[in-house]
């Protein structure tokens, strides 16, 4: 047997849900460019692309997104689960246990995209419940003449979005919906290998995404921009950085080679919104003078802004809380984590891989595996 490890280079499955090819900077969902669907399509289309293979007509979308908004309310149950928690308990753990508090009999086996469409509606809501909570506010109920990305802002503050910073956080939900088989993709089709529900298969995933090698939030980028403050202090400050041996957060990246496809249509939709915010003036200048230094100092290494840099410039311009950050990628990853536990069940079989003993063994000289 050979040992791989963290499985890296491992193939665990085969998926026609999304394509990540980080050599060429592709990112392809259901045969759709991502990049492109980010920009062009709700949040609500390409979800129903990513459940049912195909993009809705407009009677289909019309009836999705009624059954997606029925899905909003929060029960009463959960409402006073959510009260009683500790007041301490961070926002993923609330998620986590929000959502095995829904697992009753309608979430057996075998998942449905009804089950999908239930969870990935009511955990805007969840999120929302929490805020407010620890803001001391009164809970805002879901405002059912908006869509689901600018329903989750308004439900924050009680204030419509404006549609530039709705088309925003649109376009950072829907190139978060998928990427491949990474963790917390990953352990929710382990579960639903089990035949277990979906809930618990979300369970897992939500507890993957809460550790941060996987689900840190861009805060280090917003913490570099904060430091950076001016255009003007732009060049000497990446100089200086560089220079010192620091390292630039939010260039660079393990999977992409070239330009990551996700950071490419933030850049776009952040590039549509300066002026509205200096914030996002800061970020679209900084990306620039710093391609132009990596490559001067470090010249062949192929040092690109990667997803986090454009998300921190989104999130942070659009003023979304930053503790909310890693639970707002969760209310997009959702999408996919629920259209693997799908697809796995279609055809399923159990994980059950190998390890390599390297203990002790019960005897002395006595040899293992004879």
């Amino acid at each position: 047997m050979e040992y791989s490890k963290g499985l890296e280079g491992i193939v665990a499955a085969e998926t026609a849900i999304g394509l990540v090819d980080g050599e060429n900077g592709h990112l392809v969902y259901r045969g759709h460019w991502a990049k492109d669907l980010a920009i062009n399509n709700s949040f609500e289309e390409v979800a129903y692309l990513i459940w049912n293979g195909k993009l809705p007509n407009e009677i289909e979308l019309i009836n999705f997104k009624l059954k997606m908004k029925e899905f909003r309310q929060i029960p009463t149950f959960l409402k006073e689960i959510l009260e009683l928690l500790p007041k301490d308990m961070d926002v993923m753990s609330v998620l986590r246990t929000a959502v095995s508090s829904l697992g009753d009999s309608k979430f057996s086996w075998p998942p449905t995209i009804e089950q999908a469409m239930q969870l990935t509606s009511i955990l805007p809501s969840v999120i929302a419940y929490k805020y407010r909570l620890d803001q001391g506010e009164k809970f805002i109920e879901p405002n059912l003449n908006l869509d689901h990305v600018a329903n989750f802002m308004y439900m924050l503050d009680g204030k419509e979005p404006s549609p530039a910073f709705a088309k925003a956080l649109n376009a950072y939900f829907v190139l978060t919906i998928e990427h491949g088989m990474n963790a917390s993709t990953f352990s929710s089709r382990v579960v639903a290998s089990t035949e277990s529900e979906i809930i618990s298969s979300v369970c897992a995933a939500i507890g993957a995404m809460k550790g941060p090698l996987h689900g840190g939030a861009p805060s280090e980028v917003i913490k570099m921009l904060d430091e950076v403050g001016t255009i003007d202090n732009i060049e000497p400050w990446i100089r200086n950085k560089i220079e010192s041996g620091g390292k630039l957060m939010g260039f660079g990246h393990r999977i992409y080679k070239t330009q990551d496809p996700r950071a490419e249509a933030l850049k776009i939709v952040s590039q549509e919104l300066t002026g509205e915010s200096n914030w996002f003036d800061l970020a679209v200048e900084m990306e620039k003078i710093a391609i132009d230094l990596l490559e001067e100092y470090k010249p062949g290494r192929r040092l690109y802004t990667n997803v986090e840099f454009f998300a921190a410039a989104v999130l942070k311009g659009i003023s979304l809380p930053m503790e909310l950050f890693t639970p707002t990628f969760t209310a997009s990853r959702i999408v996919g984590w629920t259209a693997h536990v799908l697809e796995q069940s279609k055809d399923n079989r159990i994980f059950r891989p190998q390890s390599i003993y390297i203990g002790e063994p019960p005897f002395e000289n006595l040899e293992v595996g004879k």
